[in-house]
This record gives structure tokens, C-alpha cells and sequence, in this order.
């Protein structure tokens, strides 16, 4: 609904995807009305804004924002503050805030401009409508989901009342509901807006208009919030291939889109897929829109996520070191999109057993996040979340338990008791207790967290088939093996079912089943799961992944407590050799697969069965 700046000079080149090239017209053409009409020029200022939008569109927001701000403070003092082409600049300033991350001064000038637009034009006017859509935009992109959604729910009915059910702005304000829906953590209502809003769209625009098109990403990305993971990849692989047919292989949306089937694949635990994807398509996102651009930039953040999810923690790094640098230069350091780089970074370091390098990273990006974003923005409350786990990580449990405590009181307050960040900070919370052993507290969260989770994501969703595992590990923790078990072997059959037999998922619930087998001296059943779970994990995820690593030791421990000495011994030197080449000799896991190693060569010298530590998976 926002409308663009006007002009005569490379519109259509921008509409394809062609911002750069636009540049090039659009700077000379300036450099001459400037000269030849004058500075003050109606022709001149449209040219003006017309390289703001080419700017814009090539991701190099900070030029755009330079001459759009001067731009606004001349219209309004050649034509005035109520001049349509003035409240089309505010408008467009207010737009190149909101994606260079810079949220708190969009609302400001979208407040305004809405305060305006009722004065003079009216409040059914199509300017003033249209203000209130930018500004719900605004808020949502802030994180204020109440905010954005009480603007957007009346002004879907006026829309119908005015325009009509099917007018283009209504069909666009219902997607823009079901998106403040789905951000809030309401898949569930953002599907029920998304469904019958496809059907529409296809009826009044037709199947292939970029917006019908546009709906059914969003679905499928409701759908894999929702944990229906194989529904939305059923609708991005048909979507990708009607974008490559209808729009081109280079269009913006086809290469987002391509993303999106990249991440989906990920959350099916498909490790391999999303790097093939996402290595083709930052080469194709720098050859068509520049290594600088901001869908280059994601692209490459992306990547090193995919690597991390791979295990292939030391690529992670690889990308992140580089691409952070690039992201304070060209987007600025207190962008969102920059705090989340250095957040993934600081990941990457913790997994790796660097947490000291985590902590550098975290405790001063949680202070900048409450600075620029304020306290209770999302990200805000992701990075006291972050903070924790790193916290966890380095054996400061105390300090992780009184982040987390604290949080999930902050967290019922902004986003309400069922939100699934509010979900999963009292599960975090729960983990924390249960290493800090107080297993107890870990159940007595665990048990009506599972409950909640049940009623309010259903069953099948990952999160839910997730927190069954984790309550099943807390009784493990807790001694209570045999209820581990109970829980862990129906648990087995409904993730091999909903999610697939080589979901990473699946693949830890087998080794936590086989460790609940172990510790009720079920040796052959445990051994009986972790050998072929090793041999799954290594073609999975490959032999370096951490949780093959953690399945190799489970393995040998195994063999340990069968009085398999040799067996045990020959598998532990093999590991702890490839760790120490991996990770160095002080990471935690190093340190304790020497230790099981010392164990099981006294065991060997003394004919004993006792067995090592048994590990869960390593993250």
C-alpha cells in the first residue's frame, strides 16, 4: 500500500531486479537537472527521489536515507507539509529507517504522518488507510505485535467495508495480519487467515500474480512455524519452480524463495541440502545483486548457519568472521541484522568450546540490543536467553538459572503465557536445573510444560515430540530410568513417523533410548541401537558432526560396561585423537573422552565392566 516515489527514469529497471544498472542512469540524470533545471525543480526533486529508490533497492540504505531526509525537510518547505509528493517522501524515509533496522524513527514520522493524513484527508481516505498499514509494518518489524495487530484486525473490516473483500489493499492488509499473527507466535491463526486468503487471491488476481505467488510462501513458511514441516516443503518446491518459469531464475523472489526451501529442509533435519542450496545461491544472489546487498548479505549469514547445523562448526566461523566486518561497514554495527551475525558468531564460538570468546561477544550484544531495541524486543529477549546458554555452556549454572528465571518472567509479560519463545525459555530453564542437578526441578517444569505443549501445538508438532524427549531425560537424570523408557520408546515410533527415520531428531532419541538401555543393564539392547545409530549418523551427518563424535564414546562406553575392554579401548584412542585434532586439547568434550579413555584402560588392566560417562548429544 505504500506508495513509490514518481519519475520518468528507470522505474522499469528497478521493477526487474536491475537497481544497479538503474544507479548508473539515475546519478548522471541528477548531476544534469541539477545543473540545467535548478536544485528546486519539481523534475530535480523527483529525480532526487528516484535514487533514493534505486539505492534502496541495491541494499545501500545509508545513501538512500542521505538524500532522502533532505529531500523531505526541502518539499515540505518548497510545497508543504501536506503535499502529496511530501507525504510520499515521508513515507518513503519512513521505509528506508524501517530496513536499515533503524524501527524507532519509521514509527516516528508513520505516527505523524498518520496524525496528518486523518486531519486533512479524512480517516477512510485511501492515504490515511495506507498510513496505518506502513505503521503496523513499522511496529512489527520493532517487535510491538499487540501494537501492530490492533491497527491491522480493524483495519482489515474497514478495508472490506470500503474497498471490498476482494480489492488488492484488503487481500494485502490480511497477509500483513497473518504475518503480525505468525510473528507473535500465533501460526495457528496466521494459517487460518493464510488458507482461505490463497484461495482468494487466486480467484482475484490469478494463480500467477506475484502476490497470489507471494501467499503461498507465506503459508509455507506458517506451515513449518506450525511444525508441518513436509507440508511446507510440498508447497515451496512447486512455488520455486513457478517462480523460475513465471518470473525469471534471477528475480528477487525466486532467489528468496529458494532460500526459504533451504531453511525448510533444514528443519527436516536434511543437513546436506540446504548447504548445496544456499553455496549456489550466494553465488548467484553477488552476481546478480552485488555482494553488498542486503539478500547477498542474509545469504551468506545463512550459509554459516547451515554449516553449524552440519556440525561443520570451524566453516561457521570461517563465514562469520568475515561477514561481520562487512555488515557494520555496510549496514552499521547496531543494525539487526549485524547483532544477529555477531550472535550466530558467539554460537558458533560456544560449540566449539570457546566460550570465553561466546561470553566477549554476548554480554556487550545483549547491552546493545536493549539500547537500540529496547528491553523487551524480541531479540532483545533471545540475546538474555543466548547469554544463558553460553553461561550453561561454561559451567556457570548459576548465572545461567538466574538469567533464565528471570526472563520467563519478562517473557509471560511481553509475549504472553503460550508464546512459543515463552515455551521454550521454561524448557531452557528446566535443562538449566537438571545440570545443575536438581533434577527434580527440571520434572516438576518438564511435566506441565509437556501438557501445554500438547494442548496448545498439538501432539506432532517438533516442539512437542522435543519436550517429550527432554522430560524423558530428566527422569533418566533423575534415576527414574525405567520411566526414561517409557517415554523414550513410544517417543521413537512417532518421530520416525512424523518427522522420518533420519531426522536429527530421531537419530538422538535412538541414542538417548540406548543410554535409558544401558543404565538398566540392557547392554545388548543398547548396543543393538548405538551401532547402527553410528553408522546412520556418520552417512547423515557425516563422520566430524558432534553427535557422531558423542555416539562413537556412547558406543565404547557400551562395550565397557559388556566388558568389551579392547573393543572400548580401540574406539576411545581413535576419538580422542580425532577431538583434539578438531577441537584442541581443552575442550570440554576432549577432556572428558580422556577421561572415559583412563577408565577404560584400568578397567582392561583390572577385568572390570564398569563404563565411562555417557554422554548425550554435543551441541
Amino acid at each position: 500500500m505504500t506508495k513509490a516515489e514518481g519519475g520518468r527514469n528507470g522505474g522499469s529497471r528497478q521493477a526487474g531486479g536491475r537497481a544497479r544498472d538503474a544507479i548508473a542512469l539515475l546519478e548522471p540524470v541528477l548531476a544534469d537537472r541539477e545543473k540545467t533545471l535548478g536544485a528546486e525543480h519539481p523534475d530535480t526533486l523527483a529525480s532526487r527521489g528516484n535514487l533514493a529508490n534505486a539505492y534502496q533497492a541495491a541494499g545501500r540504505l545509508d545513501e538512500a536515507i542521505a538524500i532522502y531526509a533532505p529531500l523531505l525537510a526541502d518539499r515540505e518547505r518548497i510545497f508543504g507539509a501536506e503535499h502529496p509528493n511530501t507525504i510520499r517522501t515521508r513515507s518513503s524515509l519512513a521505509g528506508a529507517y524501517q530496513a536499515a533496522g533503524r524501527a524507532g524513527d519509521a514509527i516516528e514520522l508513520l505516527e505523524q504522518m498518520l496524525a496528518d493524513s486523518e486531519r486533512v484527508l479524512g480517516a477512510e481516505h485511501p492515504n490515511t488507510l495506507a498510513s496505518r498499514y506502513n505503521l503496523a509494518g513499522a511496529l512489527q518489524s520493532a517487535g510491538r505485535m499487540p501494537e501492530a495487530v490492533a491497527i491491522l484486525e480493524p483495519l482489515v473490516a474497514d478495508l472490506e467495508r470500503i474497498l471490498g473483500a476482494d480489492h488488492p489493499n484488503t487481500l494485502n492488509t490480511r497477509t500483513k495480519l497473518a504475518g503480525a499473527y505468525h510473528a507473535a507466535g500465533g501460526s495457528h491463526d496466521a494459517i487460518a487467515i493464510y488458507e482461505p486468503l490463497l484461495a482468494d487471491l487466486e480467484l482475484a488476481l490469478g494463480a500467477e500474480d506475484p502476490d497470489t505467488l507471494a501467499s503461498r510462501g507465506s503459508l509455507a513458511n506458517a506451515y513449518q512455524a506450525a511444525g508441518r514441516i513436509q507440508d511446507a516443503i510440498a508447497i515451496y518446491e512447486p512455488l520455486l519452480a513457478d517462480l523460475e518459469r513465471i518470473l525469471g531464475p534471477e528475480h528477487p523472489h525466486t532467489l528468496s524463495t529458494r532460500g526459504n526451501l533451504a531453511n525448510a529442509f533444514q528443519a527436516a533435519g536434511r543437513t546436506r541440502d540446504p548447504i548445496e542450496i544456499l553455496e549456489a545461491l550466494l553465488a548467484d544472489n553477488a552476481r546478480t545483486l552485488g555482494s553488498e546487498h542486503a539478500s547477498t548479505l542474509s545469504t551468506r549469514s545463512n550459509l554459516a548457519n547451515a554449516y553449524q547445523e552440519a556440525g561443520r562448526m570451524q566453516h561457521a566461523i570461517d563465514s562469520l568472521e568475515p561477514l561481520l566486518p562487512d555488515l557494520e561497514r555496510i549496514l552499521g554495527g547496531q543494525h539487526a541484522n549485524t547483532l544477529r551475525a555477531r550472535g550466530n558468531l558467539a554460537n558458533a564460538y560456544r560449540v566449539l568450546g570457546r566460550t570465553d570468546d561466546a561470553i566477549a561477544i554476548y554480554e556487550p550484544l545483549l547491552a546493545d540490543h536493549q539500547r537500540t531495541l529496547g528491553a523487551q524486543h524480541p531479540d532483545t529477549l533471545a540475546s538474555r536467553g543466548n547469554l544463558a546458554n553460553s553461561y550453561q555452556t561454561a559451567g556457570r549454572t548459576g548465572d545461567a538459572i538466574t538469567i533464565l528465571e528471570a526472563l520467563l518472567t519478562d517473557l509471560e509479560r511481553a509475549l504472553g503465557a503460550e508464546h512459543p519463545d515463552t515455551l521454550g525459555c521454561r524448557g531452557n530453564l528446566a535443562n538449566a536445573y537438571q545440570d545443575a542437578g536438581r533434577a527434580q526441578d527440571a520434572i516438576k517444569i518438564f511435566e506441565p510444560l509437556l501438557a501445554d505443549l500438547h494442548r496448545i501445538l498439538g501432539g506432532e508438532h517438533p516442539d512437542t515430540l522435543g519436550s517429550g524427549a527432554s522430560l524423558a531425560n530428566a527422569y533418566q537424570a533423575a534415576g527414574l530410568s525405567q520411566d526414561a523408557i517409557a517415554i523414550f520408546e513410544p517417543l521413537l515410533a512417532d518421530l520416525e513417523r512424523v518427522l522420518g527415520a533420519e531426522h536429527p531428531d530421531t537419530l538422538a532419541t535412538r541414542g538417548s533410548l540406548a543410554n535409558a538401555y544401558q543404565a538398566t543393564a540392557r547392554l545388548d539392547d543398547a548396543i543393538a541401537l548405538l551401532e547402527p545409530l553410528l553408522a546412520d549418523r556418520e552417512r547423515i551427518l557425516g563422520a566430524e558432526h558432534p553427535n557422531t563424535m558423542s555416539t562413537r564414546g556412547n558406543i565404547a562406553n557400551a562395550y565397557q560396561a559388556a566388558e568389551r575392554h579392547d573393543d572400548a579401548v580401540a574406539i576411545l584412542e581413535a576419538l580422542l585423537a580425532d577431538l583434539e585434532r578438531m577441537f584442541g586439547p581443552e575442550h570440554p568434550n576432549v577432556i572428558s573422552t580422556a577421561k572415559n579413555l583412563a577408565n577404560a584402560r584400568t578397567s582392561a588392566a583390572a577385568g572390570g565392566a564398569d563404563g565411562g560417562e555417557v554422554l548425550g548429544d554435543w551441541d
